[in-house]
């Protein structure tokens, strides 16, 4: 059963903060974790069935570094 809206809205007000420090804290690792799992996915397909070689691992780094910064705009101004 989902939390009521306003329970919701009022418990995340109150974790703001530590969700913000959460993500600065963790977004290194964060990255980490996404570099690796695209890096895998670079492994598994076939150049030859690729347009362009590209690098999954540092185009999945800068993306979700953007994530993580559009992440932390939105909890800011919620």
């Amino acid at each position: 059963m989902a939390m009521p809206r306003i329970v919701r809205n009022t418990v995340f007000r109150l974790a703001k903060d530590d969700i913000l420090e959460f993500l600065a804290d963790n977004e290194d690792t964060l990255v980490h974790y996404v570099r690796e799992e695209l890096d895998n996915v670079d492994e598994r397909l076939p150049e030859e069935q690729l347009f362009i070689d590209i690098k999954m691992g540092a185009l999945g780094e800068t993306l979700m570094r953007a994530v993580l910064a559009a992440l932390v705009r939105f909890i800011e101004d919620y």
